[in-house]
């Protein structure tokens, strides 16, 4: 399992959370044949969100149900989004969450090349960060040194990395700035994160 947070989507979703400040839970958009995408996404009780959507030329027929804490919203976009470009690149959506004109999605890729295919597929067009990977065995979300057979000089050199943007497309730091944050040499981080991705990866394609 990875999960991603993808900035710089310009879809209806991203543009309603960056306008109006709630978070909202979506179910992986279908991509229909007429080129329109169905929306299913709920959200906290609030009149601004049905009213940005309105209010945006991409979504068609929107369907609101109110209840006491909860709007649940069905809909046409006419503005594909990132996800289906990930989902060519082989991203198995389990959930989508919008807020602050950004997206967190979580789901199943398979193997290495899967993951960095995901990654650059996007990258090529918005900002992606992965933030974290767990085997999809676990019962539950454990956190990757406890799931695979990291040493903590391994697994803080590879949660740093995450954490710095040394994994984001365009990179935005070196190894040297990863390095100089743990305190130690670039040889010496470069192969912490060598032996942690082998042991993570290893743990994937098994």
């Amino acid at each position: 399992m990875a999960e991603f947070r993808i900035d710089g989507d310009d879809c209806p979703l991203a543009r309603a959370t960056d306008a109006v400040p709630v978070a909202v839970d979506a179910n992986a958009p279908q991509l229909r044949a007429d080129g329109n995408v169905l929306l299913h996404f709920s959200a906290p009780a609030d009149d601004r969100l049905p009213e940005a959507l309105d209010a945006d030329d991409a979504i068609r027929y929107l369907h609101v149900t109110r209840g006491d804490d909860t709007y649940t919203f069905r809909c046409l976009s006419k503005h594909p989004c990132v996800v289906h470009e990930l989902v060519d690149a082989g991203f198995l959506v389990e959930s989508m969450r919008y807020d602050d004109g950004g997206a967190t999605m979580r789901g199943a890729v398979v193997g290495y090349d899967v993951l960095r295919g995901v990654m650059e597929t996007a990258g090529g067009t918005v900002g992606i960060q992965l933030q974290r990977v767990y085997p999809l065995r676990a019962d539950e979300e454990s956190p990757i040194g406890r799931a695979w057979d990291l040493t903590p000089a391994q697994e803080a050199a590879l949660r740093a990395a995450v954490e710095m943007g040394y994994f984001d497309l365009p990179r935005s730091i070196t190894a040297r700035d990863v390095a100089d944050e743990l305190g130690i040499s670039k040889s010496a981080f470069l192969e912490r994160l060598r032996r942690a991705q082998q042991s993570v990866f290893g743990a994937l394609l098994a």
